[in-house]
C-alpha cells in the first residue's frame, strides 16, 4: 500500500539525457517503478515549431508521469512549445538551464541562461500564462568559475517571484568553455550543500537534487534534506535499482515484475511498435543493456544486444535471445551475481 505522505510527485526522477530517455526508454523505466517521474530527451523550440512534432512529442499513455524538457529562450517560442506540450498531454514542462555544451550555448540556451535571470523569468512566466501544467527549471548551481551561494540563490529568487515552484538543481558549476559536457558531470566539484540551503531558504520551493545520485541509499539520505532526488547515468547503467523505488521511496509494497517478465513486456512492445518504425528492437534494445549489470551472464547479454546481426536473425525477439544467451530461464532466480563490470 501506498504511504500518502511520500507521494510528492518529484520525490524520484530520471533525468533528461540526450540520446538515451527516448519514448522506448521511459516505457522500459515504467516496467521498474509506477511512481519515478520521468523526463525527455531536451527538445529544442526551433525543432518543435520547425520540425516533426509528432516524432519529438509523441509517447504512450504507460508513461506518465511524463515531463517535457525545452530548450530555448524566447519567451514566445516557449509558449508556443509549452502549449504543444499541454495538448499533447505532458505532465510537467522543464526548462534547460543546465546543460553546458557549446552547441547549446550557440542556441543561447541550457547553462548559460543562469546569467540572465530575468530572461529566464520572461520565458518561465511567458510559459505559465498559456498552461495549467506544472512550469519548472532545471539548472546548476553557478556558471564557470562564480562559486558564490548568492549567485544561484538571486537566480532561483528572481525564478520564484516569477512564479517557478519546483527546482531542478544539479550540484556542480558548469564551465561554459573547455570541458565537455561528459567531463562537466566529473570535473566541477560536487556541492550538495548548495541545494540543502536553497530548501532552507526557500521552504516552501520543492528542491529536487541531481548530481551523482548513484544509488537509492544515497537517495534516501538526500531526501532527509530536499523534496526530491533526480538520478541520470545510474539509470542506465543500473536500471535494477528502479525496482526498488516504489517501495523504498513511496511506501508502495506492489508486487515488481522480475526480470524476465520485464523482457516478455518489452518484446511485446518491440512486436506492437516495429511496424511503425524499424528503429524500434535496436532503441529499446540499448535501453536494456543494463538490465543484467551485476548477474551472472550480464556480458553475454549485452553483446548479444550489441550485435547487428542479432537484430538480423532475431528481430523482435532479441531481447529473449540475449536473455538467454546469459543463461538465464524460468528454471534460475535473479539471486545469481558476479562481478560482471559495465
Amino acid at each position: 500500500m501506498q504511504n500518502k505522505q511520500n507521494h510528492n510527485p518529484w520525490r524520484f526522477c530520471v533525468a533528461p539525457m540526450l540520446d538515451w530517455t527516448d519514448r522506448h526508454c521511459r516505457i522500459f523505466h515504467r516496467q521498474l517503478s509506477r511512481h519515478a517521474r520521468l523526463y525527455t530527451e531536451m527538445v529544442t523550440t526551433g525543432a518543435l515549431i520547425h520540425g516533426d512534432q509528432h516524432r519529438h512529442l509523441d509517447f504512450n499513455a504507460e508513461e506518465h508521469p511524463v515531463a517535457l524538457q525545452l530548450g530555448g529562450s524566447d519567451p514566445a517560442d516557449l509558449a508556443t512549445c509549452a502549449k504543444l506540450a499541454q495538448q499533447w498531454g505532458y505532465d510537467e514542462i522543464n526548462l534547460n538551464c543546465g546543460c553546458p555544451s557549446e552547441r547549446v550555448q550557440r542556441g543561447s540556451f541550457g547553462a548559460c541562461l543562469m546569467a540572465e535571470p530575468k530572461l529566464v523569468a520572461d520565458c518561465c512566466k511567458a510559459m505559465q500564462d498559456v498552461v495549467d501544467i506544472p512550469v519548472t527549471v532545471k539548472h546548476r548551481i553557478g556558471i564557470d568559475k562564480i562559486e558564490d551561494y548568492g549567485f544561484v540563490r538571486d537566480f532561483v529568487g528572481t525564478l520564484w517571484d516569477a512564479g517557478v515552484r519546483t527546482f531542478i538543481v544539479h550540484t556542480r558549476n558548469a564551465w561554459l568553455k573547455g570541458l565537455s559536457p561528459k567531463e562537466n558531470r566529473e570535473i566541477p566539484p560536487l556541492r550538495r550543500e548548495m541545494a540543502f540551503q536553497l530548501k532552507e531558504d526557500f521552504a516552501d520551493a520543492t528542491i529536487v537534487i541531481n548530481g551523482q545520485v548513484d544509488d537509492l541509499a544515497t537517495a534516501e539520505k538526500l531526501l532527509e534534506k530536499v523534496d526530491g532526488v533526480m538520478v541520470g547515468r545510474a539509470a542506465y547503467k543500473t536500471p535494477w535499482m528502479l525496482s526498488d523505488v516504489d517501495a523504498r521511496l513511496f511506501g508502495d509494497d506492489h508486487p515488481v515484475a522480475t526480470r524476465e517478465e520485464i523482457i516478455n513486456t518489452m518484446t511485446q512492445y518491440i512486436e506492437r511498435e516495429t511496424p511503425n518504425d524499424h528503429h524500434v528492437p535496436r532503441a529499446t534494445a540499448k535501453a536494456m543493456i543494463g538490465l543484467l549489470q551485476g548477474l551472472a551472464g550480464a556480458r553475454f547479454y549485452r553483446r548479444t544486444l550489441s550485435d547487428p546481426q542479432a537484430f538480423a536473425t532475431e528481430g523482435t525477439q532479441v531481447l529473449k535471445a540475449a536473455y538467454a544467451s546469459a543463461g538465464w530461464g524460468e528454471r534460475m532466480t535473479d539471486d545469481r551475481r558476479d562481478d560482471d563490470e559495465f
